[in-house]
């Protein structure tokens, strides 16, 4: 089997726009969350979001694309973009057909739907424009991305809520390893935050409502948490066999080495109040990288910042590595980034990547009064430099998917 690892990244954030600016900040503890200014938030319970700021997809597509791409579509053309300079690839080297694309998106085009059902009620249906369903469709980034690139290898755009980051990567490691793909884009993306969407987060009390102190409102396992924070943006990674990056001679970050997935069968909303799909994820996930819990040096939690949520993966966390469990740095970046929905897993498997290269843990902010069930160690409030050679990445959604990946340093 192929070996698989990571030769370039692109990502589009609240707290950056670019590897280095999204990592500065990441480790430095910077929050991202700041009060919604794009529409009205006034009868709003969640007046706060992690909201991309200085992004301008005219930098990187032609006037007239733009206005044919719903902004999710935007955004994983800018980290593709960003991904693939990274990687140094040369398209005129490659062979077409063994370049794919796996990247998801957990809602799609929401704003040019509802941008269309507004223009439907109030002109009619000759208003409504043509494109409206290749613009709006979950799949349209993924598309967009292998037309840019002339990708014809298989692509995808895997739907399994917030877990899809973690899914597209795991099945594109899984495709390269096989043989099947030379190199493959595979992530996430996301670009929710419109009125429909935090009103009905919001009417499900699932968003926090902490809107006078934006900055500290996601707030992963401390007790006074109160709901995830929305977020939006993008994660792209390029993934390669070991031996095509190496035939090139391509910087590599690190290598991809096991994927797990499962389902809690249990829910469309609440995670296993056990953790039990989240504990077979992380297990599948070590035993395709063929380790034991023992070489895992930090894990980079889910931790959304709903109490269910943190509870059930620290139980998950706990009933894999036992007594180590308590040994294992575990940080959660949404405490920084929000909760990016589709987009999270990849910029997540971007931050951990990073780690291994510089080793450096990330924080998790906000962490003022832990919540005495979650009581492992959560690298509070700064950044840790420690040895990093395998880390392990958590992604779970709505629908009791759950898709773990393990990184290791190259």
């Amino acid at each position: 089997m192929e070996r698989v690892v990571i030769t370039g990244m692109g990502v589009v954030s609240p707290i950056g726009n670019n590897i280095q600016t999204f990592w500065n900040n990441l480790i430095n503890g910077k929050s991202g969350i700041s009060t919604i200014d794009t529409f009205d938030v006034s009868n709003h319970k969640a007046k706060i979001a992690g909201i991309v700021q200085d992004f301008d997809a005219v930098e990187i597509l032609e006037t007239k694309e733009v206005r044919r791409l719903d902004r999710f579509s935007q955004f994983a053309l800018a980290a593709a973009e960003q991904a693939w300079t990274d990687s140094k690839l040369d398209l005129d080297s490659i062979d077409a057909e063994k370049l794919g694309v796996y990247v998801g998106s957990g809602i799609g085009g929401i704003e040019t739907l509802i941008e269309n059902i507004d223009l439907l009620r109030q002109k009619g249906p000759r208003r409504v424009s043509p494109t409206l369903v290749p613009t709006m469709i979950s799949n349209a980034a993924a598309a967009q991305i292998s037309i840019k690139w002339n990708a014809m290898g298989p692509s995808m755009s895997p739907v399994s809520a917030c877990a899809i980051g973690n899914t597209a990567i795991g099945e594109a490691f899984r495709l390269i390893r096989s043989g099947e793909a030379d190199v493959m884009f595979a992530g996430g993306t996301e670009a929710a935050i419109t009125d429909l969407s935090i009103a009905s987060f919001g009417n499900a009390t699932a968003l926090s409502i902490r809107n006078d102190e934006p900055t500290k409102a996601s707030r992963p396992f401390d007790e006074n948490r109160d709901g995830f924070v929305m977020s939006e943006g993008a994660g792209i990674l390029i993934l390669e066999s070991l031996s095509h990056a190496l035939h090139r001679d391509a910087k590599i970050y690190a290598e991809v080495i096991g994927y797990g997935a499962s389902s809690d069968a249990h829910h469309m909303v609440a995670t296993h109040p056990e953790g039990k799909g989240a504990y077979l994820a992380m297990k599948s996930a070590l035993k395709s990288a063929n380790i034991s819990p023992e070489e895992i040096d930090v894990i980079s939690a889910h931790a959304t910042s709903t109490k269910v949520g943190d509870i059930s993966e620290t139980m998950a966390i706990k009933q894999l590595f036992g007594k180590r469990a308590y040994q294992i740095p575990v940080t959660a970046n949404k405490s920084m980034i929000g909760h990016m929905l589709g987009a999270a897993g990849g910029v997540e498997a971007i931050a951990l990547a990073m780690s291994l290269n510089e080793d450096v843990i990330p924080p998790t902010i906000n962490l003022e009064n832990p919540d005495p069930l979650c009581d492992l160690d959560y690298v509070p409030f700064v950044a840790r430099k420690m040895k990093i050679r395998n880390g392990l990445s958590n992604s779970f959604g709505f629908g009791g998917h759950n898709s773990a990946i393990v990184l290791k340093k190259y």
